[in-house]
């Protein structure tokens, strides 16, 4: 029996019986009245009886319409009731979360806060700069840097942070290499990378809406801006670095910037989550936290960020 019938017929039906009236009850649910008077109508026709008295002046229930209002409808409350319920539970930050970041001070510091804020929530984290797996594996948000677009994927990439970034060497090497301090030669110049992130070795510059990737020679491939800058004052190859990350050491004399014919590609820190099904409130409540924190920062506070990010 109950297959036969559709729970829009029992809410219907039950407006009908409190408000005593088709016009009240449609103003009730929001439909319009011969919706309600429909709905009443296959109810009776499924249950073979007649459940309204109507006439011109007043509408009152039949013994089998009281009867179904007392014995049936308390249940469809009840499970109403329920189902608001689950989905408020939608909406709450709770669960497990799974994420794959880099080992940053601060954003270890915006995550315990997150986690203070939604004590239902629980964590797995895993830091790791240059990931080769993640979303795959089950990860529910992946934080990792890129320079210039992203691959394709099913994936949804969200930018968090965005650092302008310059090409610097010692002084001395700048002197030593400056007849060759174009893009046509430079590939023949000591050079500082990355060892797997931002995928290894080749350097990407602007050219206006698109990239242009430029593969170096290097000696010195390391996953550390700290240890990239620390090679590029050694006088080991040229860097490329964050702006901020170096700013110090350029007005000091100890880092000089070269100025190509292209602009090196900013570095980015991205947030990304998979964009196949409708994502989870524990993800999207923290990526807008993440969004705020960003962009609440102050400027001096780039400056120690931006001394733990990756170089390029």
């Amino acid at each position: 029996m109950l297959e036969k019938i559709e729970l829009a017929w029992l809410f219907s039906f039950k407006q009908v019986f409190e408000h005593k009236s088709f016009k009240q009850a449609a103003f009730a649910l929001n439909l319009p009245s011969s919706n309600v008077s429909r709905h009443v109508a296959l109810l009776e026709e499924a249950l073979g009886l007649r459940l309204l008295e109507r006439t011109t002046r007043r509408m009152s229930a039949t013994e089998a319409g009281s009867a179904l209002y007392e014995q049936v409808l308390p249940m469809l409350d009840a499970m109403d009731s329920r189902l608001v319920e689950i989905s408020a539970q939608g909406n709450e930050v709770a669960g497990h979360l799974k994420l794959l970041m880099p080992d940053l001070p601060l954003l270890a510091k915006w995550l315990a806060e997150f986690c203070v804020r939604h004590p239902r929530l629980s964590l797995s984290c895993d830091t790791n700069l240059a990931p080769t797996q993640g979303l795959e594996d089950g990860v529910d948000l992946l934080l990792q840097y890129g320079r210039g677009p992203l691959p394709d994927s099913a994936w949804v990439a969200k930018e968090l942070a965005r650092w302008p970034s310059r090409v610097v060497g010692a002084p001395h090497l700048v002197a030593r290499y400056s007849p060759q301090l174009s893009l046509g030669r430079f590939k023949q110049l000591p050079c500082i990378t990355s060892l797997s992130a931002l995928n290894g070795t080749p350097w990407i510059f602007k050219d206006g809406r698109a990239t242009f990737t430029l593969p170096v020679y290097s000696a010195y491939r390391v996953n550390s801006a700290h240890l990239a800058k620390e090679a590029a004052l050694a006088g080991l190859g040229f860097a490329i670095l964050p702006a901020i990350s170096c700013q110090n050491e350029c007005q000091q004399g100890q880092l000089q910037e070269v100025v190509l014919e292209k602009d090196p590609e900013d570095l980015v820190l991205y947030a990304v989550f998979n964009g196949r099904h409708k994502t989870a409130r524990k993800v999207t409540a923290l990526l807008d936290f993440l969004t705020d924190k960003t962009s609440a920062l102050p400027p001096s506070a780039w400056t120690s960020w931006s001394a733990q990010v990756q170089k390029g």
